[in-house]
């Protein structure tokens, strides 16, 4: 593996990252747990963006945003980045949907029945990739894949499914604190304006 880093994040401190990745994802839970108040169910909300350039280049930014968080994750080991910073900015990506086109065609990014399982499932296979190394006789998270070609994205070995697994947990629940402040906070206010 090329990145000092992360081969230390993964090989050396791989309890610490899976405690950091468990403890996002129950600050998540904490946090939607504390919102959530006796939710009432919101109509439409009106959308007030007006200005057809602010839509093109916001749309624009959307791509370009969640087009360099993938590349963190995918890269993550190769350069600085990983599955925390890829994962924040496609959520990020995302979120600037909600100011370019609106809450209605956000809501569907912030769809809980749909990041749940997809944020159980990030920091779910970070366990599974750590336990296939333990299954194969080598230390928690050990990279039990080759290699590869130096500065590749196969570089990485077993790395590169840590950093996806990251990235998908972290995406997921930075939606979902994204998706209870705008349905508590931003949502109601908009409709008593």
């Amino acid at each position: 593996m090329d990145n000092v880093v992360n081969a230390t994040t993964y090989d050396i401190r791989a309890l610490d990252t899976l405690g950091e990745e468990f403890i996002l994802f129950a600050a998540v839970i904490g946090v939607v747990l504390l919102l959530r108040g006796g939710k009432e169910e919101h109509g439409e909300v009106e959308d007030d963006i007006g200005s057809d350039l602010v839509r093109v280049f916001g749309a624009l930014a959307i791509g370009a945003t969640i087009l360099v968080g993938l590349w963190l994750v995918a890269f993550g080991f190769v350069t600085p980045g990983g599955g925390f910073q890829g994962g924040v900015a496609v959520a990020a990506g995302a979120l600037l949907l909600y100011l370019v086109a609106g809450h209605d065609e956000w809501s569907a990014f912030g769809n809980e029945m749909l990041l749940d399982p997809l944020k159980g499932l990030g920091a779910g296979g970070f366990v599974v990739i750590g336990l296939a190394a333990l299954v194969a006789g080598m230390p928690f998270l050990t990279n039990f894949f080759s290699g590869g070609n130096v500065g590749t994205i196969w570089s990485g070995g077993s790395a590169g499914f840590v950093n996806w697994a990251a990235g998908l947990e972290v995406a997921a629940a930075n939606l979902i604190l994204f998706a209870e402040f705008l349905e508590e906070y931003i949502v109601p206010i908009a409709r008593r304006a």
